[in-house]
């Protein structure tokens, strides 16, 4: 170890401790330069010794010395005390730093070096070189190394199996939810759910959003198979009825119902259209983009219906557009109608306005109307409120439900309230594309082209 400090000034007091290295080769020096003093003042001494033992043995002097030099108060004479210790010189600035490998009575070793400037007795300035072995600190190292190397496989070891059991325990959860899965997909039964853990970590969230899904999966596989009995049951039905139609009028064609046979076909070829338009739907076909005024659709569907049903007034604005397909929006219209027609008792009211950004297209009829607790389950595919006038008058109570699922994908709403003659009032609302002109009303009957 070396101490660093700044060259003292001649007047400074403290004198700065130095270093062992250094103190001990300076005292060595300095020891070595008060012997070689001693012992010329010893040879000095005896000469001096010779000298007065000569004038001693030829007399004494006034106050009565003896031959060994005592004076008249019976004192002894002694030389001046000497200092045991050697004086230490002053340490001043580190000169270098260093370490590396010297050899040292015969044997080579590592070791750290300092040169430090230094003052002696006599004033002048020298340099002393100290060093300290590092073969104690290398052992060390070694030995830390050596047993490391030895411990490492047991710490990885135990590092190991510790990774194993806290992931198993981590992991325990998700393959609960794995292996219940697997359940799942083997039974087909879609009413179990996968166990939730305690916890709120990214584990039970997962156990939590995989139940979501199998509840919407459920709904979903409970609907289309709802669909399917429905779909059959209403195939069935006009199939069943012309099927015997015909089977009479081959067996006695004088009775065979002409009508009846032309009112089946034309059922089941709207129920086959109704069910083409839900499967695409469902298939997730979008709408067109094309800009359809929806007061002209009315008034076009209008000029199709025979004159002996209910009458229709029609007071819709001019240039009101919405962006969508033609088709389908024709086919919303077209079943409100049929609803509003089929339980109207005299008239029915058709109303296409601006509102804001909307264009707003209202049915009303003077009928029944609907019940507060079944206006949105009109909605719903194959139900129907009376169904066996609905039967009778060829619903098959898929109307309403298409119309609701057209308009919301043409970011509409389509909704049921009560009209003011205390019918029902359906509501179909678009966003609007065009800007509408000045509004005026043009009233029409169904029979009117």
């Amino acid at each position: 170890p070396t101490v660093s400090s700044p060259s003292p000034s001649p007047s400074a007091s403290p004198t700065p401790t130095p270093t062992p290295a250094a103190a001990t080769l300076l005292g060595a020096g300095a020891a070595d330069d008060h012997g070689g003093r001693r012992g010329r003042d010893k040879d000095r001494g005896s000469d001096d010794a010779s000298d007065d033992s000569s004038s001693g043995s030829h007399g004494s002097d006034d106050h009565g010395t003896d031959d060994h030099g005592a004076d008249d108060h019976g004192s002894v004479g002694s030389p001046a005390p000497q200092a045991d210790d050697p004086a230490i010189g002053t340490i001043g600035d580190t000169v270098q730093e260093g370490s590396g490998h010297a050899v040292v009575d015969g044997r080579s070793a590592p070791y750290r070096f300092a040169t430090v400037k230094a003052t002696d007795l006599g004033g002048r300035t020298v340099l002393v070189h100290a060093g300290a072995s590092l073969a104690a600190r290398e052992s060390a190292v070694r030995s830390a190394a050596v047993a490391m190397l030895a411990g490492l496989p047991l710490v990885l070891l135990v590092v190991g199996g510790v990774t194993w059991l806290v992931t198993r325990r981590a992991l325990a959860p998700v393959e609960g939810i794995r292996r219940e899965m697997a359940a799942i997909t083997a039974s087909e039964d879609l009413s179990r759910r996968v166990p939730e853990p305690a916890s709120h970590d990214e584990v039970a969230r997962l156990a939590r959003t995989t139940n979501e899904t199998l509840t919407a999966l459920e709904a979903a596989v409970d609907r289309q198979r709802r669909f399917v009995a429905d779909a059959s049951h209403e195939l069935r039905s006009p199939i069943a009825s012309l099927r015997t139609q015909l089977e009479v009028g081959s067996a006695h064609p004088q009775l065979l119902d002409v009508p009846g046979a032309v009112k089946d076909t034309e059922r089941l070829q709207h129920l086959a259209a109704d069910l083409l338009l839900l499967a695409r739907l469902d298939a997730g076909e979008r709408p067109g983009q094309g800009r359809v005024d929806l007061g002209e659709l009315v008034r076009e569907e209008l000029g199709h219906r025979p004159a002996d049903r209910t009458q229709v007034s029609l007071h819709a604005d001019e240039e009101l557009q919405v962006a969508g397909s033609r088709g389908q929006l024709t086919r919303v219209i077209g079943n409100l109608l049929d609803n509003a027609q089929r339980h109207a008792r005299a008239e029915v009211v058709v109303r296409v306005t601006a509102r804001g950004d909307r264009i707003v297209l209202t049915v009303a009829d003077d009928g029944s109307g609907v019940p507060a607790a079944e206006r949105e389950r009109i909605f719903e595919r194959f139900v129907r409120l009376d169904d066996a006038r609905a039967r009778d008058d060829g619903g098959a109570g898929l109307g309403l439900a298409i119309a609701r699922d057209v308009a919301r994908r043409h970011g509409g709403t389509l909704t049921a309230t009560e009209s003011p003659s205390g019918g029902a009032l359906f509501e179909l609302s678009l966003p609007a594309t065009g800007v509408p002109t000045p509004a005026h009303t043009t009233a029409m009957r169904a029979q009117e082209s």
